[in-house]
């Protein structure tokens, strides 16, 4: 009994102790939840406050932006009713100018009507009057008023025909006396002012060398490395006793330059043997080709002419290389084209037109082929094929009197042309004869069939002529030399005697790879 009731009374006081500790228990957690409640009050009211302060700060900034654009927009708008407002005060004085300006043409305007009417009196009073005098004339010469007018008409018109004549005769001399003065004028400002050094080309060429060791390596071998120049340069090279010189000769400039440049890249390189020349030769024909085409842009830009044809271009690079009497034909139309311009400048016509036909006149004498036209045909052809203007073509095909001249820019050219070939030294006839008798030469021997190339060298003393191997034999070869030399002998006047020299060789050329 005494365990029974000590049990209930240790269950008893368990329970009191269970009901107690969750008593406590519950108590705890209600004031930490109190408290953390209090933090989050606390928490969210300092957020709170924070995000006002935010909102006003970001309002304030919107405001000031706002109040900026209003700003800005009433600044405009002022200065808008500002402009608009002295607009009207300009209006407005310019209305009161018009207002002033109809009350004076209305004064005007009365003045001249009352004028009028006075001079409409009067104009009535001298008809009048005119007719009372008619009348009193017709009574006292016995004539009528149509008869005395055709009587006048007749004697006004025969004094009026010999003043007339008289006045024409005395203006046509004053006018030819004034036109020769201002020519001579002209031509002589214009060739003062184009003063240009005068060169005459020559058909040969020095090439210096640093030794002459090195005359025996061009010569080579039996001859085979100076053979080998000339035959794919044209040129005849001598070498004589002349020390430390080498001399080219050929009419041909272009051959010249191309001999004389590739001997120098071949004495410069050291190698020297038929296949590094045949090399050289060819890539020194290609960069004067270049060279060519770079001299006509230069030439161009110089003297200020636009939109020509790269054709037209290209001629005129390649006058640089040809001659006319002697005279070189590019420093010969660049001369013609600056007078051209000073004299169409000082006769008001169009001077870069006439710059253009006096630089392109002489473009006939260039041709790549030998055609039998003049060159002044041929020149204006050509300028009428690559789109020039027709005054510029008349001015070329007519500046040797091929053509009639249409226009006031031909006989300019033709003016032209004639005072820079007559200047002293500057051409040389006996030097175009000769020229002229060896491409007569070449061409005699390229006529002939299977001719594949042909070089007037020795001063057309000699014709070399190289002939395809594969369409020429042996025998043909001799018969084409024959034919040649009789063609020579019966055709042409030439000093002394032509050796016609015909070349046949046979190559055979494999790559290994």
């Amino acid at each position: 009994m005494d365990w029974v009731l000590f049990s209930i009374a240790i269950l008893t006081g368990f329970c009191i102790a269970a009901i107690c500790f969750f008593v406590y228990y519950k108590y705890a957690i209600n004031k930490e939840g109190i408290g953390i409640i209090k933090n989050a009050k606390k928490i969210s009211e300092q957020l709170k406050q924070d995000k006002i302060l935010q909102a006003k700060e970001k309002f304030l900034e919107l405001k000031v932006q706002h109040e900026n654009v209003i700003n800005n927009r009433e600044k405009k708008i002022l200065d808008k009713e500002t402009k608009i407002k002295e607009k009207e005060k300009g209006l407005n004085k310019n209305l009161e100018r018009v207002n002033r300006k109809e009350l004076i043409l209305k004064t005007d305007r009365e003045e001249f009507d009352k004028k009028l009417s006075a001079l409409n009196r009067k104009s009535k009073e001298l008809d009048s009057l005119h007719s009372k005098q008619v009348s009193l004339l017709e009574n006292i010469s016995g004539l009528s008023k149509k008869k005395a007018t055709e009587q006048l008409v007749e004697s006004l018109k025969g004094e009026a025909q010999t003043d007339a004549m008289a006045f024409i005769q005395n203006s046509i001399e004053e006018a030819k006396m004034t036109a020769d003065l201002e020519a001579k004028k002209i031509i002589i400002q214009s060739i003062q002012r184009v003063a240009t050094e005068e060169g005459v080309d020559n058909s040969v060429s020095v090439f210096n060398i640093e030794s002459d060791d090195m005359k025996g390596r061009i010569i080579g071998r039996e001859g085979r490395n100076i053979r080998t120049l000339e035959f794919t340069t044209g040129v005849e090279i001598i070498v004589d006793d002349t020390p430390q010189a080498i001399i080219l000769s050929c009419f041909d400039p272009v051959r010249r330059e191309v001999a004389r440049l590739a001997l120098h890249k071949l004495v410069k390189d050291g190698r020297i043997h038929p296949a590094r020349i045949e090399e050289v030769v060819k890539k020194t024909k290609d960069n004067i080709e270049q060279e060519i085409i770079d001299i006509g842009k230069r030439t161009i830009i110089d003297l200020g002419i636009h939109k020509l044809h790269p054709k037209l271009i290209r001629i005129v690079g390649r006058m640089r290389y040809r001659s006319s009497y002697g005279q070189n034909l590019l420093q010969h139309s660049r001369e013609v084209a600056n007078l051209c311009a000073i004299m169409a400048s000082e006769l008001g016509l169009n001077v870069k037109l006439a710059k253009r036909a006096g630089l392109l006149h002489d473009i006939g004498k260039v041709p790549d082929d030998e055609p039998e036209l003049p060159h002044a045909i041929l020149g204006m052809k050509w300028a009428e094929k690559l789109g020039e203007s027709r005054e510029v073509c008349n001015a070329i095909g007519a500046h040797h009197d091929e053509i009639e001249m249409d226009n006031l820019i031909s006989p300019i050219v033709q003016v032209c042309d004639a005072l820079s070939g007559a200047r002293p030294g500057a051409r040389r006839e006996v030097v175009e004869a000769y020229i002229k008798r060896l491409k007569d030469l070449e061409e005699m021997a390229i006529a002939e069939k299977g001719v594949s190339n042909a070089y007037a060298i020795q001063a057309g003393r000699e014709l070399r002529v190289i002939v395809s191997s594969n369409k020429v034999s042996d025998e043909q070869s001799k018969k084409i030399s024959y034919n040649i030399s009789q063609r020579i002998q019966n055709e042409m006047t030439y000093p002394g005697q032509v050796k016609v020299t015909v070349i046949r060789e046979t190559r055979s050329v494999n790559i290994a790879k």
